[in-house]
């Protein structure tokens, strides 16, 4: 029977080495720049390490930013904002807060890469979208494992296995060997004493009483590498002199020297262990750039929801205003055909009611409207209650367009193309890489600690010679290479005439090791249970893509026969007037086919919405969104549209 311990040591150790040998990936900052620091520092590399020599300050970051651009400015006219959906699409990758929220999470996760480096766990990205902005009906997708109860209310646990009830549950990456602290560090110290003490006998010392003055000054350097491998180096430097008359040198230097290297060779060996972190903290930043385009594409959904919401508003005021205007015109004409005798009173008060609902319906209406140039504005604007924006009204200057047939791709093409871009996959996919990782430290852990240390050390000795005394029994005149000052002490510190070598190998033997067992035991459930919930969020996608395929079947249907109910009611209603003027008809015939018309254009209305919804919708779970838009996510990223998206009608 083979042992799984020793195949399992084989396995780590070729692994470890050839991780050793291979470049680390590259870093995703790198592609992605975001100018949130004004001096120029790269969140991800920090500064240079001459300028933390002597202590630094915080690394400065962009002053907070709350003005809206300038864009929406150069959109109002005699007071109105006259606003076209690439407009507004524009004005929201560079206002809404949503997205702006969403954006920090990219320094944040630079930060981490540096935090990572430094041999410091990272504290992890967000990946959930921020439902901030109101109207519209948002996103019809969420982000796995994001269920949002952090910073921003986007951080969910890995896998949407972590964050329980009081923070008790919680995930196994991040376990495995303690990595060493990756940024050098030196260390000094300087301390001066002076001591009295009374002797018991003259015999050592000369004196009865020892007067002694001691100055101290230490330096120390470490350093830990990915390999596992550790220096530590001292120097220890002491000033002595006293009234000891039995002393050689008075005051003497003397100067140690000691370097210790430890290089583990089981668990904690080589950079697939101790550089997981990095490559996590990579992955992490690849994760909030793919969070982030999620964001863009929910809020793009979101804005064109809203956009096509106040289109229809707008929309229903124009019938609204055209149906009273019909009332009150029918309400003028009884009136006069009442004063000739040629209709009865009665029609007077009916048509006075059909003016009373038609009034009632315009105020419905231009409320409606009024509510959704708030919601349009909230969308795409940082700060609303600017004067000038909150005395304007928002005229849309895009229609709907309803074309007459719509070409429908495979439906086995739509959910190829929505399992390839839709981003929660994406992010699912990277979560699982960053659990494989985790998944090879915690492995790693069950190994014994076998560490090799080598240590080596060298003093040096110099100081003022004593003049012997006639009758000393104790005067004897020390080697030349004794009698100095500082300079001869380091002489002999590094002639390595007098040193210290150490070499060993220390070995630790967990017996049972039932906490390393039980977070290899998690980490794979949890790996599995990832792994699981990327098979069902694939199921999901395509029951996803294929209802919206048919709600945009069924709304186009729905919107042609909208259309052709209001021209049939149309028709209806202009014949029926006739055969009122011819007097073959009543009153009370009329005003029941202007209501029906009425209807019927509230129901076109409403079709209409809801095709461009289905239409959004199927965007959106393909991953298209953006694409078929034309809209940058990098300029959603710097916060300034170069290029105005381009949505297709």
């Amino acid at each position: 029977m083979k042992c799984p311990m020793k195949r399992l040591t084989r396995d780590l150790l070729i692994l470890g080495a050839a991780c050793l040998l291979a470049p680390l990936p590259r870093l995703a900052a790198q592609s992605h720049p975001i100018d949130y620091s004004p001096s120029g520092i790269n969140f991800a590399q920090g500064r240079s390490w001459w300028s933390t020599l002597f202590g630094q300050s915080a690394v400065g970051v962009r002053p907070l930013n709350l003005r809206n651009t300038h864009r929406i400015y150069t959109l109002i006219r005699n007071g109105q904002i006259y606003l076209s959906l690439r407009e507004a699409i524009a004005l929201a990758l560079e206002n809404n807060l949503d997205i702006s929220i969403q954006r920090y999470n990219l320094p944040m996760a630079d930060a981490d890469i540096l935090q990572a480096r430094a041999g410091i766990a990272p504290s992890g990205v967000s990946t959930g979208i921020v439902s901030g902005t109101l109207g519209g009906q948002g996103a019809t997708t969420g982000a796995s494992g994001a269920s949002g109860s952090g910073v921003g209310g986007t951080t969910g646990g890995t896998g949407g296995a972590g964050a329980g009830a009081g923070g008790l549950v919680t995930s196994a990456i991040g376990g495995g060997p303690s990595i060493p602290s990756l940024d050098p560090t030196f260390t000094t110290g300087f301390n001066v004493s002076s001591a009295t003490t009374p002797e018991t006998t003259t015999f050592i010392t000369g004196t009865n009483q020892l007067i002694s003055h001691t100055t101290n000054t230490n330096f120390g350097f470490s350093k830990g590498w990915l390999t596992g491998t550790t220096l530590s180096v001292t120097l220890n430097n002491a000033r002595s002199s006293s009234n000891n008359a039995r002393s050689l040198f008075n005051p003497y230097l003397n100067s140690g020297l000691n370097v210790t290297v430890s290089q583990p060779l089981l668990a904690g060996f080589g950079t697939a262990v101790n550089g997981r972190d990095i490559l996590i903290a990579k992955n992490n930043r690849e994760i909030s750039d793919i969070a982030f385009r999620q964001q863009v594409e929910a809020t793009v959904n979101q804005v064109e929801d809203i956009y096509w919401n106040l289109v229809s508003a707008y929309n229903a005021l124009q019938y609204a205003q055209g149906s009273l205007k019909l009332s009150q015109q029918i309400l003028a004409d009884n009136r006069r055909q009442v004063q000739i005798g040629t209709l009865a009173p009665i029609s007077v008060t009916q048509a006075e009611a059909q003016v009373a609902t038609s009034r009632q319906q315009l105020i419905v209406a231009q409320t409606n409207y009024e509510y959704q140039q708030l919601l349009m504005k909230n969308a795409v604007t940082k700060n609303v209650n600017n004067p000038l924006l909150a005395a304007a009204g928002v005229i849309p200057t895009d229609k709907i367009v309803i074309p007459a047939q719509i070409n429908i791709r495979p439906v086995q093409d739509l959910i190829k193309e929505a399992l390839q871009f839709r981003p929660e996959l994406a992010i699912a996919r990277l979560n699982m890489t960053n659990e494989h990782i985790s998944l090879r430290g915690i492995r790693n852990q069950l190994l014994p600690q076998l560490n090799l240390f080598g240590t080596y050390g060298s003093s040096g000795l110099a100081g003022t010679l004593v003049p012997c005394t006639p009758g000393n029994p104790f005067c004897n005149t020390p080697p030349s290479t004794f009698v100095g000052g500082i300079g001869q002490t380091y002489s002999n510190l590094f002639s390595n005439n007098y040193p210290t070598y150490t070499a060993g190998i220390t070995l630790q033997i967990p017996i049972y090791n039932r906490a390393a067992q039980a977070q290899a035991i998690r980490a794979q459930l949890e790996l599995q249970q990832s792994q699981t919930q990327e098979q069902q969020e694939e199921n999901t996608i395509a029951l996803q893509v294929r209802n919206a395929q048919y709600s945009l079947l069924q709304s186009h249907a729905q919107v042609m026969a909208a259309q052709e109910a209001v021209r049939l009611d149309q028709q209806t209603l202009d014949a029926e007037r006739k055969k009122f003027d011819l007097g073959a008809s009543t009153l009370l015939n009329v005003l029941t086919d202007q209501t029906t018309l009425t209807q019927a254009q509230s129901n076109l209305i409403a079709a209409m919405t809801a095709f461009q919804e289905s239409k959004l919708n199927l965007e959106v779970l393909t991953g298209r969104i953006l694409e078929d838009n034309r809209i940058s996510v990098l300029d959603a990223e710097n916060g300034s549209v170069r290029t105005l998206p381009q949505p297709t009608p």
